[in-house]
């Protein structure tokens, strides 16, 4: 039996491949909003039973056509967001202008349900622009819609992320590793799996809660985070303690870079921990578990950066030696 309509914002990223299974797997048809068909099409496609997943290439900001797309539909999720700002990419418009904007028309063509994806631990972050532009796009939505769901993630990782991912990349090239603030900001890492359930969870009506802070099942300092990549890509390196002025100068430096590793903003937003707040219900509180494992995760994928490759499981290794 098919159920709702459901439209997906930023739908291309890990987190909207994930949900797209999810859904469609589930009997709900999916329209799926990228800017770059050609791009991104394939993959997408490859998450969805075939009739259940309609994708379209539009340009966000276009108010008229992105009200003809949501008006037919009875749950709208925005999972769109930005790290770095790029050109017209900038913090207000993409957290702020736009959450704004599609608030309002889901507001004025009677939307069942709006799910809106910010981030965890924005609220005492009062120098970084990210933060505060997050925060300011949750009071926008807010107002403008208020039976809104607000979900607040830690961490996202998986295969597909450009978290372990990058510092596996990393960690495997350079032979120290900088760490920031002495690497004792605390994470709570949440699976991509165990947040496109929370997800659906909403969608399905199963919570009530209008704003839900995404944790996983554990804290980690981010020292203890690059501890246990290294371990898992088989890796020593040198973790350096950097001073706060050397590290707003390496900062400078990335932020030339296209896709930069680090900025001034995120060297900010790394003053404070990214854990539960207390200010709101986790999914925990609400009975929905995280389950997976952040050791056993990446295990299944870290092998991309250890001498061997995928000869460098253990599976294979115990063979050789027998």
């Amino acid at each position: 039996m098919i159920t709702k309509k459901v439209l997906v914002l930023g739908a291309s990223g890990q987190i909207g491949r994930h949900l797209i299974r999810k859904l469609t797997r589930n009997n709900y048809v999916v329209t799926a909003v990228t800017r770059n068909l050609h791009q991104k099409g394939y993959s997408l496609k490859t998450q969805s039973p075939i009739g259940f997943l309609e994708i379209i290439e539009e340009n966000i900001f276009n108010q008229e056509k992105l009200n003809n797309i949501i008006k037919n539909h009875a749950i709208c999720i925005n999972l769109i967001g930005i790290l770095f700002e790029k050109k017209n990419n900038t913090f207000q418009n993409i957290h702020v202008n736009f959450p704004s904007i599609l608030s309002k028309i889901c507001k004025d063509n009677n939307i069942e349900k709006l799910i809106h994806l910010s981030a965890l631990g924005i609220e005492k972050s009062i120098d970084s622009n990210y933060a505060i532009s997050k925060l300011e796009g949750e009071n926008k939505i807010k107002h403008n819609f208020q039976g809104a769901v607000i979900l607040k993630p830690s961490i996202v990782y998986s295969v597909d992320d450009n978290f372990t991912t990058n510092f596996m990349t990393l960690l495997n090239r350079l032979p120290f590793m900088p760490l920031y603030y002495e690497g004792k900001t605390k994470f709570t890492p949440l699976h991509v799996t165990d947040l496109a359930q929370i997800i659906f969870d909403v969608v399905q009506g199963k919570v009530n809660e209008k704003t839900i802070e995404c944790i996983g099942p554990e804290i980690f300092s981010f020292k203890e985070i690059i501890l246990k990549l290294l371990k898992a890509i088989d890796k020593k390196r040198l973790l350096i303690p950097l001073p706060l002025a050397l590290a707003k100068m390496s900062a400078k430096i990335f932020e030339l870079m296209p896709n930069p590793l680090l900025t001034i903003d995120q060297l900010n937003l790394l003053k404070y921990d990214n854990i539960a707040s207390g200010k709101y219900k986790t999914n925990f509180d609400l009975g929905i578990g995280a389950n997976r494992i952040f050791d056993k995760e990446i295990q299944k994928y870290s092998f991309n950066w250890r001498e061997g490759g995928q000869y460098s499981k253990d599976k294979f290794l115990n063979k050789t030696n027998d």
